[in-house]
């Protein structure tokens, strides 16, 4: 049989791979998981595995893709929600946070197993921290715009941004510890404040 006679039958397939291989990869790592348990563990066959993705690589590669796919499409559900720009400040931040504590094993992969695994990886790792760093300045502008918050260098402050909630999901997914219902309160209020968002109005949006 055709592996690609199927549309559909290709797609649950291709979905089985990835699903499994997202527990591999959470567990074990890069370069210590092996296709064969890929294989085994998605219940498919090594000939299904290679016709869907030619490489390891193009296996961890796809499962970063997915991540971000989710990422920006709550992203740009919640920030459609809102019309001014300090409150689409706060809701993207608050549900970049929450889609990394949803989707745990996606955000270790994403966030720890790549780094350090060669240029490649890392070329890709940035573009991405980009694309988000760029959203998350667009919107600090309109803030600006809109006189929420004080005149700002908002490309800084969005890498600044980015960096810190790198660096603490990156502690949560690889230790458990802070607990997400520590980190996310905490780290929103300070974020917040670091481009002056007034106490005051840090109320309304908690």
């Amino acid at each position: 049989m055709n592996i690609s006679s199927s549309p559909d039958k290709a797609k649950e397939t291709r979905k089985k791979i990835m699903d499994a291989a997202v527990n591999i990869f959470a567990d074990k790592g890069y370069h210590d998981a092996r296709v064969d348990e890929i294989v085994d563990a998605s219940q498919t066959s090594k000939g299904a595995v290679y016709f869907h993705f030619p490489s390891k690589q193009k296996i961890f590669f796809a499962i970063i893709e997915q991540f971000v796919e989710v990422l920006e499409r709550n992203l740009s559900a919640a920030i459609a929600r809102e019309e001014h720009g300090v409150q689409r400040v706060d809701v993207a931040l608050r549900t970049c946070l929450e889609t990394f504590q949803k989707y745990g094993n996606l955000a270790k992969i994403f966030l720890v197993q790549a780094t350090g695994l060669g240029e490649s990886f890392e070329i890709k790792q940035a573009e991405i921290h980009t694309r988000f760093a760029r959203m998350i300045q667009k919107h600090l502008d309109q803030a600006v715009k809109e006189g929420d918050i004080a005149p700002i260098d908002t490309e800084v402050a969005a890498f600044i941004w980015m960096g810190a909630i790198n660096d603490v999901v990156m502690r949560w997914v690889r230790t458990g510890d802070p607990e997400p219902e520590r980190v996310i309160p905490t780290l929103h209020t300070m974020l917040l404040r670091s481009i002056g968002i007034s106490e005051e109005k840090l109320k309304t949006l908690n």
